[in-house]
């Protein structure tokens, strides 16, 4: 099986976000050299510390001092090294934002096409997780890998300063700790990524478990949703171990061949320094005890960024798996732009026209087909038919949620892709099924389609749609804080809410998506009085099941398989004897 490699795109992408910060970049390689160079200068301290010990008197005077100055070298070491790593954090954080902020901008410019065919937790997921997973490998990736490769540069140049010998076999042994790292983090990128396909697949999991909690309760479902979760968890158990398990001997078999490398220093310098002892040079070189001290310290900091740098390459295998499913969807084709030269909808008269539409979700089964309807202004357009004969993808068609794959839909004479979406959707007003609550107060979810709308503005909106004594009731009234979906108000009251939206700004056209279907039959009769004098002078398209909502419309659509085969009157469709006729008639039977 092919294994999955890091696509060179991503990288290039990552790059670019990161060159937006190329101001602070030269700052933490500035700081980082500072941290690298004094901290490879404090050895030599030490080195010549040594000596001095071992000189007879022992020069307590110049053991102090450079006691004294490698102290202060320690401490602007510390000092160094903070900055650069606050200036990484800046970097990586900063990246990672932009990221998710490409990210959450581009969710609202997907087609619905999209936001319908995928899990909802995956989306979540890589907005979320993954950028965080591409966070954390990014800053490690800044804060080990430009001291890493200037620990190795400077203390390969020390030792050759010191003893170049020791240097070349230093430089022979380290090919071998490449090659390792560079064989376990060619594998690890497919294993990421399968880790973080997992854990997208997990995350949504759980969401749709939550979410439909009250359903899985309801058919008893416990037992199976937990099985559900456990076959995601077991996957997301076993790409995990998998990965971080082979990531994960990246560290014991470095050590390994550092050990090697300390080891052949440590025996090298030392029988130079004994050669050195007889003869006074070796190969005329002098050597000290003190020079072998400062060479074994040199040694271990050249093999530990080898290490880190491994680790480093592992982790950031796993940063651009992450990456890449964050950049995936930024990819996305987005919705299509508004056409060049698209006009704004102004003063509406609701003269709404469909020439001969198709449309289907999927090319192998058409829905739509030769769609022809006009809808003067000011006319109640009813429309009815069986579940899945195509009503709510009308709805989708005249507010552009998905285009016609061909035909026309004009407003006012004006076809809907010569204007720009925005003024489309702002002539539509809506009242679907499915209604979204969002975490904020009462006055504020009503007032979504007109933020600067007063409190009398609001409560008089919520008279008219029958919703003020409920939420008088509220503790807060206007002020209460509703969670997040509306969980803590029954469907009828979001239904409710939904409506005053309506009433607080009417736009010149009307969609009433089953707009009443949780509704107590009471109020229901007071909403319809209400949405009467609200869709008088509007064209209004009125979806709906319970067809006693519909008969005072001027003209009823009934539609079957994506086909408008009746319309008229419903006295007129009555008479007819039709399929409107079987549909009423069966549905006051079952009732």
């Amino acid at each position: 099986m092919a294994k999955a490699k890091a696509n060179p795109g991503t990288l290039s992408r990552v790059l670019k976000y990161i060159g937006r910060y190329k101001l602070l970049l030269p700052l933490s390689l500035l700081f980082a050299l500072i941290t690298v160079a004094l901290t490879l200068y404090i050895p030599i301290i030490v080195g010549d510390a040594i000596d001095l010990i071992g000189k007879s008197p022992i020069d307590f005077e110049g053991i102090i001092q450079l006691f004294a100055f490698g102290a202060v070298l320690i401490g602007l070491t510390a000092l160094s090294q903070w900055l650069m790593s606050t200036i990484n954090n800046k970097i990586s954080f900063g990246v990672v934002r932009d990221l998710r902020a490409d990210a959450f901008r581009k969710i609202h410019k997907l087609p619905l096409s999209y936001i319908d065919k995928k899990q909802r937790g995956d989306i979540v997921n890589r907005v979320i997780n993954d950028a965080e997973q591409f966070s954390e490998g990014l800053l490690l990736g800044f804060t080990q890998l430009f001291t890493g490769i200037l620990t190795i540069v400077g203390t390969l140049a020390f030792m050759i300063y010191i003893n170049w010998i020791v240097a070349i076999v230093v430089v022979v042994l380290t090919p071998l700790s490449l090659f390792i790292a560079k064989f376990i983090a060619k594998r690890t990128y497919s294993m990421f990524k399968s880790r973080s396909e997992a854990e997208a697949h997990a995350t949504a999991y759980i969401e749709e478990s939550v979410t439909n909690q009250k359903l899985i309760k309801a058919f008893a479902r416990e037992d199976e949703a937990l099985l559900g979760f456990d076959r995601a968890n077991e996957q997301l158990r076993k790409s995990s171990l998998k990965a971080i398990f082979f990531s994960s001997l990246t560290n014991p078999t470095t050590r390994f061949v550092y050990s090697v490398v300390y080891a052949a220093v440590a025996l090298t310098g030392a029988l130079i320094a004994i050669a050195c002892k007889d003869n006074g040079t070796f190969l005329g070189i002098g050597f000290t005890v003190g020079g072998l001290a400062s060479l074994l310290s040199y040694a271990n900091q050249y093999t530990k960024p080898f290490n880190e740098i491994s680790g480093v390459i592992t982790e950031f295998q796993n940063s651009l798996a992450c990456a890449s499913r964050v950049i995936e969807l930024i990819d996305e084709v987005s919705e299509s732009e508004d056409s060049e030269g698209a006009e704004e909808l102004c003063d509406v008269v609701g003269r709404v026209e469909l020439r001969e539409v198709f449309f289907s979700y999927d090319p192998s089964r058409p829905l739509i087909e030769n769609m022809s309807i006009t809808a003067e202004p000011g006319e109640r357009i009813a429309i009815v038919g069986p579940t899945g004969c195509g009503k709510t993808t009308l709805i989708n068609l005249l507010v552009r949620f998905y285009d016609a794959d061909s035909g026309e839909i004009l407003i006012d004479g004006k076809d809907i892709k010569n204007v720009t979406r925005s003024s489309l959707r702002r002539a539509w007003g809506m009242v679907l099924q499915d209604n979204f609550i969002f975490h904020g107060t009462v006055h504020e979810n009503i007032a979504v389609g007109k933020p600067n709308a007063t409190r009398d503005e609001v409560i008089d909106a919520a008279k008219r749609a029958h919703a003020h004594g409920f939420i008088k009731r509220l503790s807060g009234g206007y002020d209460s804080i509703l969670e997040e979906g509306g969980e803590n108000l029954s469907l009828g009251e979001r239904q409710l809410l939904a409506i005053s939206r309506i009433m607080l700004d009417t736009p010149p056209i009307l969609i009433l998506d089953e707009a009443t279907s949780s509704i107590d039959t009471r109020t229901e009769k007071r909403i319809q009085d209400a949405f009467g004098i609200m869709m008088n002078g509007r064209t209004s398209f009125i979806v709906a099941h319970r067809l006693s909502t519909v008969v005072n419309a001027d003209k009823i659509l009934v539609m079957r398989d994506g086909k408008i085969i009746e319309s008229g009157r419903h006295d007129e469709l009555l008479s007819k004897g039709g399929f409107y006729y079987e549909l009423y008639n069966s549905q006051f039977a079952h009732e």
